[in-house]
């Protein structure tokens, strides 16, 4: 896989119909829609972007923020163009992306699963797994391996909006195993993924424990504390 993210061809992108440019209307109106969750006092004022349209990921990651989160987390749903590549430049990609469009401080957050049997594979490219396959088919593609392995990887890129600014990466894993999809399947691929030293699978535990063991938490844990740091200081994002 190369080092540096490229964009699909246009027959990839054909075989991806959810996969498009944002529309130039949807481009010009970022800055003035979305959904805000969370933030009170003096973070009211200071907002990050969280590029998504799952209102459930918005509430997930404001939750494992927690109350004293000095920035009020507001979302907004932007389509972004798919890249390929390894996990890191496909983040700082699309995070530069999002912040044309944005014109302020953005999150971009991209997830991982990784099966070691299959040198990591599917990686970034798990949705497009889930979206063919979904869990039932996750779990089918190990049914030659004794190596069940894996590890949940999440990923927040952070840019500031500012020209010249680096694209910042937290990064969280959770390492675990593949199993027959037990749980709702409401939420991607939780049935199949199993957290080592748990016997529930990510769609079985209560969200509480979920959200204190998971790839994301884990991610967002960093994400926190360097914020509140900066925070702290008095510094500017």
């Amino acid at each position: 896989m190369s080092s540096e993210a490229k964009k699909h061809s246009a027959s990839d992108a054909s075989d991806h119909a959810d996969v498009t440019s944002a529309k130039k209307s949807k481009q010009e109106d970022t800055t003035h829609s979305g959904t805000e969750i969370g933030g009170s006092g003096d973070n009211m004022s200071r907002s990050i972007t969280l590029v998504t349209g799952n209102i459930r990921k918005l509430e997930e990651v404001v939750q494992i923020l927690g109350t004293t989160f000095p920035y009020k987390i507001v979302s907004h749903d932007l389509d972004l163009p798919e890249y390929q590549g390894e996990p890191n430049d496909v983040s700082i990609q699309k995070c530069k992306e999002a912040a044309k469009f944005i014109k302020g401080p953005v999150l971009v957050e991209d997830t991982c699963l990784c099966f070691n049997a299959l040198g990591g594979l599917p990686g970034p490219y798990v949705k497009w797994f889930l979206k063919k396959i979904k869990p039932e088919g996750l779990y089918r593609l190990l049914h030659g391996y004794d190596d069940k392995s894996a590890y949940a990887m999440c990923q927040f890129a952070y840019h500031s909006g500012k020209h010249g600014d680096e694209v910042k990466l937290f990064t969280g894993k959770t390492h675990g195993s593949i199993v027959e999809p037990q749980g709702p399947s409401t939420f991607g691929w939780d049935p199949c993924f199993q957290p080592d030293g748990f016997d529930q699978t990510y769609a079985e535990m209560p969200k509480e424990t979920k959200n204190t063991i998971s790839h994301r938490y884990r991610a967002l844990c960093e994400l926190r504390e360097h914020f509140e740091n900066l925070a702290a200081n008095g510094d500017k994002k």
